[in-house]
């Protein structure tokens, strides 16, 4: 068996949590939001676009208990843009910055990456291509 990438993520969202979803990884982080499906019933879950080959599914449910430290770390992105145009990008959206790291190492080697937080605890690597 030969993987060649991830081709989603899923993870779960309070229930009253989609807007801020929408808001956060649509909005703030300039990702696609395809929810046609969810909003007309049709799968419970909707999708932040990151690729044309990968997405996140958000899972509104009831049963939603934010991350601990003991079952969930982080998912990395690999963006286009510099660390600075990452940094200037977050800051004209109010995103703030968790932390800063030179040269994490990923799927793609090490590249400097930027560490924020959504709104329901999750956090997100926006790893900058080198």
């Amino acid at each position: 068996m030969q993987a060649r990438h991830i081709d989603h993520v899923n993870l779960r969202i309070p229930a009253d949590g989609v807007d801020d979803a929408r808001e956060f990884y649509g909005e703030r982080l300039g990702f696609g939001i395809e929810d046609d499906p969810y909003a007309a019933g049709e799968k419970p879950f909707f999708d932040v676009r990151l690729t044309p080959e990968a997405v996140v599914h958000l899972w509104p449910t009831d049963s939603f208990e934010p991350p601990t430290a003991t079952n969930y770390d982080h998912v990395a992105v690999l963006v286009e843009e510099s660390i600075a145009e990452i940094e200037a990008e977050l800051d004209a959206a109010g995103v703030e910055i968790e932390k800063t790291l030179d040269s994490p190492l990923g799927a793609t080697g090490e590249a400097p990456a930027v560490y924020v937080r959504d709104p329901f605890g999750y956090r997100v690597e926006l790893k900058a291509r080198v």
